[in-house]
């Protein structure tokens, strides 16, 4: 009972703070024009932005929270991160695709724990239909981060490109049970569930 109090006091808190971004139009990447890196640790920790998360009453909260939670898994703790980062942005940026799997091979292999760094190499690979080695990075990122609805709406949308609905929909619905509120996800998950589940009579 006392948790259920928490909770709104909490997430009026946490929105109190200003927004940073929008949403991102991918689901892989964060929203474009968040800080790229920084050391400075969130003001408050994944799990309050997380609860706070699934209890947004609607969609501008949720996204703010989306961005603070974003803002939070973009910060690599490294200075030589921050650097390789930034150049695999700009390579992305300008399509240069292998240059930006280099950059990004040298983050994982520097800091591992580093949740983006395996996230953005995964969108690199899905920018270049490489869905194997895609896929098999959203399943270092979510080894790390569960909770990743980027990742977990991504992997659903590489599924279903592929023709595997099913799990697909299992992706979709981990993701919505993370975020209720991502967008387009909750119609994608509709059609996908009268597709395989069939509809009921």
């Amino acid at each position: 009972m006392r948790m259920r109090l928490r909770f709104p006091l909490l997430l009026a808190a946490v929105l109190a703070t200003p927004a940073l971004a929008q949403s991102p139009e991918q689901w892989l990447r964060p929203p474009d024009n968040l800080p790229l890196v920084g050391r400075s640790a969130p003001r408050y920790s994944l799990d309050t932005l997380f609860d706070a998360l699934k209890i947004a009453p609607n969609e501008a909260s949720a996204k703010a929270l989306e961005d603070r939670i974003w803002a939070a898994w973009m910060i690599s703790g490294s200075d030589t991160c921050d650097l390789l980062m930034s150049r695999a942005k700009d390579a992305i940026d300008g399509k240069d695709y292998d240059l930006a799997l280099k950059l990004l091979d040298a983050i994982v292999t520097i800091k591992p724990g580093y949740v983006e760094g395996w996230n953005r190499r995964a969108t690199v690979y899905y920018l270049k239909q490489d869905y194997a080695r895609s896929i098999a990075d959203i399943g270092e990122v979510l080894a790390r981060e569960p909770r990743h609805f980027g990742a977990l709406a991504g992997l659903g949308l590489m599924l279903q490109e592929i023709g595997d609905d099913k799990d697909a929909l299992e992706a979709y619905r981990k993701a919505l049970a993370i975020d209720p509120h991502l967008e387009n996800i909750p119609d994608v998950v509709k059609t996908l569930s009268d597709k395989v589940e069939g509809r009921d009579i």
